[in-house]
């Protein structure tokens, strides 16, 4: 629980509570955060022994059971029908929003000054440069586009409205990735609403008969190109935070990967 200070024109100050929650999701033991702004979230937990000192994805209201298609989301999904809190975030056991908190990961203490700027933070953006949003998708996971054009039709069904914004985003070469996230309660409430909503309609659309179980996960992929679609079309400029990573990457075969899904047609077949 964090105590803000809030200024309103020349009013005198008030002081009020505001409660916060990043949840952190993992799969399997690993080091968490001690500061009590952050719970640790076992995603999957619907098929697997629960792991000590975790919160699970089985409990309350949830949908764990998607964990294989839906990735880190569930542990959104927890969060939003279970946690009662001002402020709720989502990171990776492996990626956090950076700070100068213990591995250099955001403290509690920078985490109250976001929450007083009121702003929606989201993972600083990546530039695939010679790539789209789309191009890069389809070189990577989706090669005939038919997960694209599932992620279309769920939108087209949702708020067709927002089809053209869609397009927009996955022409450009920019995007917030991750599925990582710290927003309000109420953009919160708003953007699950719409995410989840359009995942289940887009989940629908596609065949998962022949995807091995990396590439069944292709919910929670479809997931992160939606995020910049709602904040474009709620008018919504995000904060950006540096994305910290607390493993080491291979920046070597990550690029000779990136390369040879776009000139050779080689899928990934493992995460960075």
């Amino acid at each position: 629980m964090f105590h803000a200070i809030v200024v309103a024109g020349d009013e005198r100050m008030t002081r009020h509570e505001v409660t916060a929650h990043i949840l952190v999701a993992s799969h399997k033991p690993y080091w968490m955060p001690e500061d009590s702004l952050y719970i640790p979230m076992q995603v999957g937990a619907a098929q697997h022994e629960h792991l000590e000192g975790f919160a699970h994805d089985d409990t309350g209201d949830n949908i764990s059971l998607k964990n294989p298609r839906y990735c880190e989301l569930t542990a959104l999904w927890w969060g939003w029908r279970n946690l009662d809190c001002d402020w709720l975030g989502l990171v990776h056991y492996r990626r956090h929003f950076a700070g100068r908190d213990e591995r250099d990961i955001l403290s509690a203490q920078e985490a109250l000054r976001l929450i007083q700027a009121g702003n929606v933070v989201v993972a600083k953006a990546r530039n695939y440069r010679i790539e789209t949003i789309a191009s890069h998708y389809m070189h990577t996971f989706d090669q005939d586009g038919s997960q694209l054009d599932a992620l279309r039709a769920g939108v087209q069904k949702v708020s067709p409205e927002r089809v053209a914004t869609l397009e927009d985003h996955l022409n450009q070469t920019r995007g917030h990735m991750f599925n990582m996230l710290f927003m309000p309660r109420p953009q919160l409430d708003a953007y699950c609403t719409w995410l989840f909503n359009v995942l289940e309609v887009t989940e629908r659309h596609i065949d998962f008969s022949e995807l091995n179980d990396f590439h069944a996960r292709c919910v929670g992929r479809l997931g992160e190109r939606l995020l910049d679609v709602w904040l474009k079309a709620e008018g919504i400029e995000p904060r950006e935070v540096r994305v910290k990573s607390l493993e080491r990457t291979d920046w070597a075969k990550k690029g000779g990967s990136f390369l040879a899904a776009k000139f050779l047609n080689k899928r990934y077949e493992a995460s960075f």
